[in-house]
């Protein structure tokens, strides 16, 4: 009897009939044969690239189902509870429906537990009571910016000015300089600037702007190297500029032929107030080739050897416009109208009048050249203190304020003069009228003039009795 189950098991095998076992030993292995003849081409390295490529794909193709299958167990194991029910439905609400606000995974992959630990969700900044850390800025992130790490510290970054547009910014810095006269302000202007290895060079921009103006304008450029020199220059700046200036002597003489002897003062001065070394001179005693230069260093040293040089260099350049004294003012122009009345010389009277620097006491000159018509014997001081007084009205000298406030103050003073000029009163009225003909001054001024009338008497005996 066993030996006609074996024949009959066999004879089912054998007929095309398999068992179980075998069909999932063939499920399991699919394209066996395939792969069996893949693998002897192989061996006797007879593959071509399709067979290669097909044979890496079904490899492929067999690593993920062995994947999904494992992963399809683990959480069919995991999605149910001890009860039996699925971790993420609701007892209460029907079947096959899941609670939509529920947080808890409706996949019916995980444990059961909410999303992120309860931390998941809208408007959700993480789980309670939960203290995030300063993270470190990950250098592999595309966004990470190396400039932005640490303490950020804004400033404002100034262009370094160049050499060649440096007079351009500082030439408007000294004349606006030489109108207020204010050293701090120009202090604040320099800051703003970005002179870097330059900034030297504008002392002597300064100076070589001071050459070509008045005498006040060198003294304001004294005060302002002697400030300048405590906060925004060093000696060794100071030096390296008059040396440059020294150098430059050839071409300033072509515009101011006085240089030498100006650039000679201003170091004297610059020592005296300690904005240069005291060695300065002693540093081209035998190397100076150039004869302006020459002179301006004896200038300098001869300045430096007198007597109490440190005080009087305070006044080298003399005290400018309003700073002096009004009786030397008034002085000045005595001796500027009579220096006129013997040359006769419109122009250096002109000149004078200009270096003085006093266009608001330009009164005191119109009531010092009426004064001298009234007190002079002729009419020559008359026709010639009218030429004067005409030129500067025409050159711009004398204002129509300056002049009538000139005749006005002799009007008020005719009595006082009277005295000492007992023909005043007629000597003033010709005056007067030679002035309105030549158009020097208002018709409105020359009615001002105040007349003496004439007394007439009745007779030697009539006791002084003047008549009606």
């Amino acid at each position: 009897m066993a030996t006609e189950v074996e024949t009959w098991s066999t004879s089912q095998q054998a007929d095309g009939m398999f068992s179980l076992d075998d069909n999932l030993t063939e499920a399991n292995r699919p394209y066996g044969n395939d792969e069996d003849e893949l693998n002897e081409a192989e061996v006797n390295g007879n593959w071509t690239p399709q067979e290669k490529a097909l044979h890496e794909a079904r490899l492929k193709a067999k690593a993920k189902r062995r994947l999904r299958k494992s992963s399809s167990r683990n959480s069919t194991s995991e999605s149910f509870s001890e009860s039996g029910d699925l971790a993420g439905s609701d007892p209460n609400s029907p079947k096959g429906k899941v609670n939509t606000n529920d947080r808890k995974s409706r996949t019916g992959k995980g444990r059961g537990l909410p999303k992120k630990g309860g931390a998941g969700g809208k408007g959700v900044w993480g789980a309670a009571g939960m203290v995030y850390e300063d993270e470190e800025p990950d250098v592999q992130d595309p966004n990470y910016d190396e400039s932005a790490q640490g303490d950020t510290v804004y400033a404002t970054v100034v262009p370094e000015v160049d050499e060649k547009e440096l007079g351009k910014m500082v030439n408007p810095i000294v004349k606006e300089y030489f109108e207020h006269g204010d050293t701090k302000e120009v202090q604040m202007l320099l800051k703003e600037l970005n002179l870097g290895p330059h900034k030297y060079e504008f002392s002597s921009v300064a100076v070589s702007l001071s050459l070509e103006g008045k005498a006040s304008h060198r003294e304001l450029t004294s005060r302002l190297l002697s400030d300048l020199s405590v906060k925004l220059l060093t000696q060794n700046d100071m030096a390296r500029a008059f040396d440059k200036m020294l150098k430059e002597l050839p071409d300033l003489i072509l515009d101011t032929p006085e240089a030498p002897q100006m650039l000679g003062q201003f170091i004297a001065r610059a020592i005296a107030d300690h904005v240069l070394p005291m060695s300065f001179l002693d540093c081209y005693k035998g190397k100076v080739d150039c004869e302006h230069a020459r002179v301006a260093l004896d200038r300098a040293a001869v300045l430096l050897s007198m007597k109490r040089a440190m005080v009087r260099l305070d006044n080298v350049w003399g005290v400018g416009g309003g700073l002096r004294p009004v009786k030397h003012l008034v002085k000045e122009m005595n001796l500027l109208l009579k220096e006129y009345l013997i040359s006769g010389d419109v122009s250096e009277a002109g000149r004078c009048l200009r270096e003085l620097e006093v266009p608001h006491f330009h009164h005191e000159l119109v009531y010092e050249a009426v004064v001298m018509v009234l007190e002079s014997k002729g009419d020559t001081a008359s026709h010639m203190m009218i030429k004067l007084l005409q030129a500067f009205w025409k050159m711009g000298l004398i204002t129509v304020d300056q002049m009538n406030r000139g005749f006005q103050r002799v009007y008020d003073d005719l009595p006082e003069i009277n005295l000492d000029v007992p023909h005043a009163h007629s000597i003033m009225e010709t005056f007067v009228d030679l002035c309105y003909q030549e158009s020097v001054i208002t018709k409105q001024l020359r009615d001002a003039c105040p007349s003496r009338g004439r007394k007439r008497f009745v007779s030697e005996g009539d006791g002084g009795a003047i008549k009606n």
